[in-house]
């Protein structure tokens, strides 16, 4: 079961750095995704750095399962409200795959870790 939670968790890491280096850097494809949901651009760039507060909450938790644990809770949250966004303006299914799969991951991560919530540092 570690070694699962370990790939897991190194999943969403990378997932989460990767996509929020490129809203911060503003890459082409963040800045029309977020036009096409009808959210600001400076909203882009808070997402990004959410994301990377995630990342960095995952690596810490490596050591720190109680941290991985609430940074799982963050990322799932911000992806259940990416799915929700977009349902709201009708995106394909083929739009919401990463969200989708990153809800599932950090659900999965929350589940794995589920004891370790209530110490966050112990």
């Amino acid at each position: 079961m570690y070694i699962l939670t370990i790939v897991l968790q190194s999943w969403l890491l990378f997932s989460m750095a990767f996509f929020g280096v490129s809203k911060i850097t503003g890459a082409q494809h963040q800045v029309e995704l977020f036009d096409s949901v009808k959210l600001p651009q400076w909203f882009r760039v808070i997402t990004g750095y959410v994301q990377i507060v995630g990342a960095i909450g995952l690596v810490i938790g490596y050591w720190y399962p109680g941290v991985a644990a609430w940074s799982a809770v963050l990322i799932g949250a911000m992806m259940l409200v990416a799915v929700v966004t977009h349902l709201r303006v009708k995106h394909p299914i083929g739009k919401m795959i990463p969200a989708l799969l990153n809800l599932f991951i950090a659900v999965a991560v929350v589940i794995l870790y589920a004891d370790e919530l209530s110490h966050f540092f112990g």
